[in-house]
């Protein structure tokens, strides 16, 4: 047969095609997806539940760019429950609407109805991921984001044989609604969930009905042998610290948060929700046999239930011919596992997260303000709100509630989106601006807590001008209990200068600060009885949420708000809202 043609027409219908479909601007393309928020009966551990999905999914679909690719992101939402989507870690530089935490940045998406997220990459390569950013949809709704450097932009390390992306996340028999929603009521401790999780497979160390080990639940990470893999690891999970390991195996650390780090060694990591973190995998050329256990289980320090569980699930190496003869042996009992700390093994904690360093290249240079403009000062940590009369409560100290704080101030979500009323000056009734520098009474942060515990309930926010270089030191507290707590900041990457155990001593600390190549990140864990220093220039207009990345925190209301004003360039000024832009 001869060669076929395209009739005028048809050619420019199909360039037009392309073209809708692949805008071509002068740093990338652009990227269409749909999410469509549906119910879905999901299948694990012998138990079928209906769950919230995006496109029948658990976990969800990915998203795929580049650096400098325009992602736009059309949400339907076909269930009752009102829904938001956050697209952690994404700087939104000029598409402040698109941030997704409900209240804050949008008023949710109402059953039925939709909205268009639309935002560029800039300056931002690596992984992050997408969330649903309301009550606790965030058990079943999120997904990864792969963003691939620009083209012909090769990796600042090895290139990998392959890339393979693991979500840590959970499996809850319940629903997550009707836990929070009954914790709330109580004022007590939530629920735990069933089991942590693969990419949505709990693994062979959990019971299973079917007496083949648990093995049609198990993730398997097949390689070959003599190879790197690059791994993307994120940690999904409600509220849990995570560590994990690979039995018999070393990984090479070369990226958190989505910003290249100097690379190092280690046979165990910890990761925080929100946190995702790359790692160089290289598989043994000739392996003892073909199968090895992967790891993961929780970092606590705090006082109450958790899920003390470890998920495991399988690495296994496709043989060659010549090494056939290895006899394949799937090991899925405890004495196989790889070694991971104890629960409470803080000290680990600390040793690993002291090895993060920034790449701080000529290519990759290290941006942090050496001068600061302001200094703030943040207690995190837990509280108690008083009893409603005529009800009885399961919180600590005697019939109360519990809650949490930052600056003692329990933070009230507002019925209407705080990014719409800053944008058109309505303020009022929504939020105040006169949220505390500094803690409003000193105390031994870390040592016998005070004997009032009762938080303040109120909806405030702090106002900085554009470009302001800002210092926030947050300090853990002992009250209730001492326990890590997984800071996220929305809007910004920030350097973590410095860090330390008790309570920070402002004469002294400073001197000790990484001005030279801190860690990047967009989520850090306030150590737990210690503090954190971590700075950042105010250069993205906006209302910014910041909180804790442990949902049973952030619904005791361990969150705030900044507000950053418009700089005097049009390109530093906060754009008009879209027009489909979701109403409450």
């Amino acid at each position: 047969m001869g060669a076929s043609t395209l009739s005028l027409p048809a050619f420019a219908a199909a360039i037009f095609l392309f073209l809708a479909n692949n805008v071509w601007h002068c740093h990338g393309i652009t990227r269409h997806y749909t999410f469509d928020v549906r119910l879905q009966n999901v299948t694990h551990l012998c138990k079928t539940k209906t769950m919230l999905t995006v496109n029948g999914k658990f976990p969800g679909p990915p998203i795929v760019a580049r650096e400098g690719d325009q992602v736009v992101v059309k949400v339907v939402n076909h269930v009752q429950n009102n829904v938001s989507i956050h697209w952690h870690g994404i700087r939104q530089m000029g598409s402040q609407w698109a941030d997704g935490p409900a209240y804050v940045t949008q008023c949710p998406i109402q059953s039925n109805h939709s909205y268009v997220y639309n935002f560029t990459i800039k300056g931002q390569r690596g992984t992050l991921f997408w969330h649903a950013h309301i009550s606790w949809l965030r058990a079943t709704l999120y997904g990864p984001m792969i963003i691939l450097p620009k083209k012909h932009e090769p990796y600042p390390f090895p290139k990998p044989h392959e890339e393979k992306t693991i979500i840590f996340g959970e499996w809850w028999y319940n629903d997550t609604e009707a836990v929070i929603r009954q914790a709330l009521q109580s004022g007590g401790g939530p629920n735990v969930s069933d089991a942590y999780t693969f990419n949505g497979f709990p693994g062979p160390l959990y019971n299973s009905c079917t007496g083949a080990k648990g093995l049609e639940d198990t993730y398997k990470l097949k390689v070959k042998p003599g190879k790197t893999y690059l791994l993307r690891l994120i940690n999904a999970a409600l509220n849990d610290d995570l560590f994990f390991s690979i039995a018999n195996h070393t990984m090479t650390l070369v990226e958190a948060d989505a910003v290249y780090l100097k690379p190092f060694e280690t046979d165990i990591l910890l990761i925080a929700p929100g946190q995702t973190t790359n790692v160089l995998l290289k598989t043994k050329p000739i392996p003892s046999h073909t199968s090895y256990l992967m790891a993961v289980s929780p970092y606590f320090t705090g006082s109450g239930t958790f899920d003390n569980t470890t998920a495991a699930a399988i690495l296994e190496y496709e043989m060659p011919p010549k090494l056939s003869s290895i006899h394949k042996i799937i090991n899925v009992t405890s004495k196989d596992l790889p070694r991971l700390p104890s629960v409470n093994d803080t000290s680990f904690v600390a040793n690993f997260r002291n090895k993060f360093r920034s790449l701080n290249n000529a290519k990759y240079p290290v941006d942090v303000p050496q001068k600061v403009d302001k200094n703030f000062f943040f207690t995190v940590g837990l509280g108690t709100s008083p009893c409603p009369k005529n009800q009885t409560c399961q919180g600590p100290n005697n019939n109360t509630k519990f809650a949490a704080t930052v600056n003692n101030i329990s933070m009230a979500l507002p019925s209407t989106a705080m990014l719409q009323s800053h944008f058109f000056g309505q303020n009022d009734g929504v939020y105040k601006t006169n949220f505390p520098q500094f803690p409003l009474k000193e105390f031994n942060y870390t040592g016998t807590p005070p004997n009032n515990t009762n938080v303040m309930n109120a909806t405030e926010t702090v106002v900085i001008p554009y470009n302001t270089s800002v210092e926030v030191v947050m300090q853990d507290t002992s009250i209730v209990s001492a326990e890590s707590h997984p800071l996220h900041l929305h809007g910004y990457n920030f350097y973590v200068v410095g860090e330390g155990y008790g309570n920070f001593n402002p004469n002294k600390d400073p001197a000790k600060y990484n001005l030279v190549d801190p860690v990047e990140r967009n989520t850090v864990a306030v150590p737990s009885g210690g503090w954190v220093a971590i700075r950042f220039r105010a250069d993205n207009p906006g209302v910014w949420f910041m909180h804790c990345h442990f949902e049973v925190h952030i619904s005791w209301g361990l969150r705030m708000a900044w507000i950053v004003l418009d700089g005097k360039l049009p390109n530093q000024k906060l754009p008009p809202p879209p027009a489909d832009l979701p109403k409450c």
